[in-house]
């Protein structure tokens, strides 16, 4: 059976640039791959086809020779890929990308010994009249910081880390087995790439220290429960030399006795007694930015109705927009009545009328109608 075209089987033409003979390649591989086809005899066969493939076309000699003499050009010894023999390298190398975006700095980081530090978080409660105004607070967190003895690289003032000599540095080693070639954590290094013979008494050879540090936080005005503020390169220092991770602050805002918050709006709920409510008036109520606002009830106000003070309200963050405040007034029943006082309601009852109490009586009259049309019913 005659051999499909390399080019024909990656899906590129014969001017395909290296980089889009990589991308052609990861794509069929990740495709066709053996793992991903079970039991499928035809996807193993493409697989091999896909890996010979690329073993001749990624090299520039073979290449070349390739499309001068086509597959004749390996037919006798001269080098062709051997249906997946080089495709531990080469898919290690296709998808070295994938594997860095998905660790983080990965390899990279072993194979020179460095490693990032780890992100901290720190939980910091405020008020809400913090959260109005904003404020720079200062927080004290236990953290790894660099070894100053050693100046983070984890070897003896005076000495230097060597390249391990089992996986040359990398950090991690390779093992052939059958079609497959395995890749497995280096154990001499450790994944660090690096050997320290002389570590440094200080930091135990990590390159850094526990210690506590002070930290100021800029709180901007206008945060909101739950807010993260990111301080970048303030979290653990990295091993042996390596890049620090980041502080991430979480905000918590504790209750207010007074204030309710709905994003950038304040809300509260006023008590007023039943005469106030009936004859209307005035009263004060402080507001968020510790100062005062007046409340004009007009005669005959009811319970729940609320009154709106423009602009009285939380800022939003990162905005010269301002929140408003809303005051719920509550009529408070009398209790405790005196006598006369009890006398005074039942006169004021009896004089009374519909249209002392539109909405009661509507209500009532509305319910006599429901039952005497149930009356009549046959």
């Amino acid at each position: 059976m005659a051999k499909r075209c390399y080019y024909e089987t990656l899906g590129v033409s014969r001017d395909a640039t290296e980089a889009e003979l990589k991308a052609a390649y990861r794509k069929a591989a990740m495709k066709w791959h053996p793992d991903r086809n079970p039991g499928n005899k035809e996807a193993e066969q493409r697989f091999k086809e896909i890996n010979e493939a690329y073993d001749v076309l990624k090299d520039p000699e073979k290449r070349a020779a390739y499309d001068r003499f086509g597959h004749a050009a390996f037919e006798h010894g001269m080098g062709a890929g051997n249906g997946g023999a080089g495709f531990g390298a080469d898919f290690a190398s296709a998808f070295a990308d994938i594997f860095e975006g998905v660790f983080g700095m990965g390899a990279r980081s072993r194979a020179s010994g460095r490693e990032r530090g780890a992100d901290l978080r720190y939980n910091l409660e405020i008020t809400l009249e913090e959260a109005y105004s904003g404020k720079t607070a200062q927080i004290r967190i236990p953290t790894a910081v660099v070894c100053e003895a050693c100046s983070g690289t984890g070897a003896k003032a005076g000495s230097r880390p060597r390249v391990c000599m089992t996986c040359g540095g990398a950090g991690r080693v390779r093992h052939q087995q059958g079609f497959f070639t395995l890749e497995r954590t280096c154990s001499t290094c450790h994944g660090h790439g690096q050997v320290i013979d002389d570590p440094c008494a200080q930091c135990g050879g990590s390159g850094r220290v526990t210690r506590e540090r002070t930290l100021s936080v800029n709180i901007p005005p206008g945060v909101e429960d739950g807010t993260r503020i990111r301080l970048a390169g303030e979290g653990e220092a990295g091993l042996r030399g390596g890049a620090p991770g980041d502080l991430y602050i979480f905000l918590s805002i504790e209750p207010h006795p007074f204030f309710q918050r709905d994003g950038a709006d304040l809300h509260c709920r006023v008590p007023i007694s039943m005469v106030t409510a009936a004859l209307g008036g005035t009263f004060e109520v402080p507001t968020i930015d510790g100062g005062k606002a007046r409340v004009k009830i007009p005669e005959g106000t009811q319970s729940g109705r609320r009154f709106r003070l423009q602009g009285r309200g939380m800022p939003v963050l990162r905005s010269k927009q301002t929140g408003d405040m809303y005051v719920q007034v509550v009529v408070e029943t009398p209790q405790n009545l005196t006598k006369r006082q009890k006398e005074l309601l039942m006169e004021f009852e009896k004089a009374s009328s519909d249209q002392t109490h539109p909405e009661s009586s509507g209500f009532f009259a509305k319910v006599k109608e429901f039952f005497d049309g149930l009356g009549s019913s046959p």
